[in-house]
């Protein structure tokens, strides 16, 4: 098959979509990305790009076309214009990228916007095209964008509804997302359970003394991934509070970055706590595993609204399929994964006591008990999201 891949995101920005597309192409399609210039998470274009030239190109085989995007920078206002820009610039793309598909495939991790773009795609190349749902819209805009004018929310949810009207499936990343979609419309005939996987690299490897170089002495603790306001970090800095109160000594280390960084550094100054917390910045996907070999758990949480207890984390199946035992701090989905796993501890969304509660119940556990937690994350697994088995799943149900 010859298929468009519509994405707002894409490498050398860190997204499941890159390893989907690469997952699509070893099974012998022709894959074609239609993306934007990269300038996620720091919101400036990645080095080598522009938004003054042609920055298509080729990597891994598979060739990416690139419209131009106004760059995320800080703020609301240049975020909404990031998403517009997007919508606008890649449309006219569309119009003059002369190939022919057979199916469009669109990732939608956050805006719902990427889809008005695929819809125009699907008229002109006549091929159907298949929505992932990551985010639910709009519901997104008041959970983790604070916004709650009605007009905006009920503009959003038509743009959603019509993008959810012209796919041909509605693919979801979780079971919970279920019900909020069909409270939009009768989608009943359109929903497809498709999770997301982890990458290849994403398995148990020995710790290495070069990373063990980079990371503090002692009891580690790694969350990775966005530092955003969704995450909900000030529970983790609360449960750091408490856990040195009690006299534990515990290191938490961030390994990437977001808009909230800045905001939670000062809370962690203010409670005295700067000893205990490590932000190192972002690090190529291919690394993870190496920090993660160096980590005693690594993190999971988000923020306390019932949109987020409906979504996986992605970064849980990394976590899992890495063998390392998961502390998570949400509701939902992601909570029942963990437990169901029997991964490692998960206490409600915004708990602090309880999430504290279960570091100091890990720090606890014998060698033992730690690695039959390793080995039932890494059963669960490929269980429940093994990448061959999933890409063999979205390719039988593009061939419908």
């Amino acid at each position: 098959m010859k298929i468009l891949v519509i994405t707002q995101y894409f490498w050398p920005e860190s997204f499941k979509i890159n390893d989907l597309a690469l997952s699509l192409k070893d099974k012998g399609h022709d894959v074609t990305i239609l993306t934007a210039i990269p300038n996620y998470p720091k919101g400036k274009f990645f080095s080598k790009y522009s938004f003054w030239k042609n920055n298509d190109e080729k990597w891994n085989g598979i060739y990416i076309y690139r419209c131009k995007i106004f760059a995320r920078g800080k703020g609301n206002i240049r975020l909404m214009l990031n998403y517009i820009s997007f919508v606008f610039f890649c449309t006219i793309k569309v119009i003059f990228i002369k190939q022919k598909f057979d199916k469009i495939f669109v990732y939608e991790p956050s805006p719902v916007t990427v889809g008005l773009p695929a819809i125009i795609a699907s008229r002109k190349f006549k091929a159907p095209f298949y929505f992932w749902v990551q985010d639910l819209w709009p519901e997104s805009l008041t959970a983790a964008g604070g916004l709650t004018n009605k007009y905006v929310l009920a503009f959003f949810n038509w743009i959603t509804i019509l993008i959810y009207k012209k796919a041909k499936f509605i693919l979801i990343q979780s079971r919970g997302f279920s019900d909020y979609i069909l409270n939009q419309g009768d989608f009943s005939n359109k929903l497809v359970y498709f999770p997301n996987t982890a990458e290849n690299f994403y398995k148990p490897i020995a710790a290495e003394d070069s990373y063990y170089s980079k990371l503090p002495k002692g009891f580690k603790l790694i969350f990775a991934g966005n530092i955003g306001e969704a995450q909900g970090i000030n529970t983790l800095i609360e449960a750091a509070y408490i856990i040195k109160s009690q006299g534990l000594d515990v290191q938490w280390i961030f390994l990437g970055d977001g808009r909230q960084k800045q905001n939670y550094i000062q809370q962690i100054e203010n409670l005295d706590l700067i000893d205990n917390f490590y932000f190192l910045g972002t690090f190529p996907a291919e690394e993870m595993p190496h920090f993660f070999a160096c980590a005693d758990a690594l993190i999971v949480s988000l923020k306390k609204d019932n949109i987020f207890s409906l979504t996986i984390p992605a970064k849980v199946q990394c976590y899992l399929a890495s063998g390392k035992p998961i502390l998570g701090s949400l509701d939902g989905e992601g909570k029942r994964v963990i437990n169901e796993s029997k991964a490692g501890f998960v206490s409600p969304a915004g708990d602090a006591n309880l999430f504290a509660k279960n570091v100091v119940r890990f720090y606890n556990l014998n060698s033992t008990e730690k690695n039959e937690m390793k080995q039932n994350g890494i059963n669960y697994f490929r269980s429940e999201f093994g990448r061959d088995k999933l890409t063999d799943r979205l390719i039988d149900l593009l061939n419908k």
